[in-house]
Parts: C-alpha cells; structure tokens; sequence
C-alpha cells in the first residue's frame, strides 16, 4: 500500500511541475526547430549589432555586446546545441535574458535564427521531456508545448546558460575585457 502511495505522490508532483509550465513563452526558431523561453525571463529583443570576439571562450560565446553601458555576453544558440554555424540574416537576433548564475541573476544574449512570436501555452499543451536515455543530456528542457500542431521544445535558460560558465564570462567582462577577474584588477 505504500507503494501505491508513492507512485501517486510523484504522479501528482509531476502534474504540479508540469501545471507550474503552463504561461507566456517567447518562441524562437533555430534551424527548423521552434524553442520557447518563459517569457519572465526575457528582458529584451534586439538585431545583431556588433559583437566584439573575447579570446579563450567557449566556440559558442560569440562575444560582448555593449547594450546603452551595459556589457552583455552573448551565446550562440545554435553552436551551443551543436547546429551547423549559420551567418546571420535580416531575421537574426539576440533575445536579452535575465539567467540565474551563482551570485544571483545576470543579462545574457542568446543569438537565434528569427523569433517567431509569444504564445500562452496551457497546462493540456505540455507534455514532460521525453527520456532518450543516459546518452543524452535533456535537463535544459521543462517540457514540451504541443500548440497548434506544432511542437515547441521549451527550455530552462538558466540551465542552458548555466553550463555556459556564466560566472567565468561575467567577471571578465565586470573587469573590462581583459581576462582578469575583479579581484586582479583591485590587486593590480
């Protein structure tokens, strides 16, 4: 009988997961998949704009943007799910989120193909991550949003951005670029 219990424990703790998805996604394509970012984490939407390249990054981090003062790392969505690289279109831009890291939250660019538009996915629209094994690593994505006959992949940015090594990207560019941590530079 305890057994019984907890399987409607976790039954019910799923269902509660997945009714707390359900709300406003920014939807995006990359490639010809469409994503969605819960739209509380978007802060802004912006064309590609010069990006300057920071030595020893990830093949992914594109670089910094300066956003009216504001030093913005930026990720490349596509090479960070290891796409095929695209050259940018009329239709690129950098979606601007707020991404939980260590020390609280800090503004990421993710660049991506086009973004397609804000939807309200509701709780019957999502389904839970499908297992694909040990082989695959699926714990960016909350679930899946099944809207009009289409599938959207919807991911925890935060998860996708904390794998970036978000704290590393922001203390060089908190210390101006250069590599050096702010400590370094109080130090210098």
């Amino acid at each position: 009988m305890a057994e019984t219990s907890t399987k409607h424990e976790a039954v019910a703790g799923c269902e509660t997961a997945l009714e707390n998805l359900a709300g406003k996604y920014l939807t995006f394509r990359l490639s010809q998949e469409e994503y969605g970012i819960q739209i509380l984490k978007v802060h802004q939407i912006i064309g590609v704009c010069e990006i300057t390249a920071v030595p020893n990054t990830p093949h992914y981090v594109r670089g910094i943007i300066n956003l009216r003062g504001s030093i913005i790392p930026v990720i490349d969505l596509r090479l960070k799910f290891s796409m095929e690289p695209k050259e940018n279109t009329d239709e690129t831009c950098i979606i601007v989120v707020d991404a939980g890291a260590q020390g609280g939250s800090i503004s990421m660019g993710v660049l991506v193909d086009a973004v397609s538009e804000v939807l309200e996915i509701v709780r019957s629209e999502i389904e839970e991550t499908p297992n694909f094994g040990s082989a695959v690593n699926a714990e960016y994505i909350l679930g899946i949003g099944k809207v009009k006959d289409t599938v959207k992949i919807l991911l925890d940015i935060d998860k996708v951005l904390e794998t970036c090594d978000i704290s590393t990207i922001d203390m060089e560019t908190s210390a101006g670029g250069n590599g050096e941590t702010e400590e370094e530079t109080q130090t210098a």
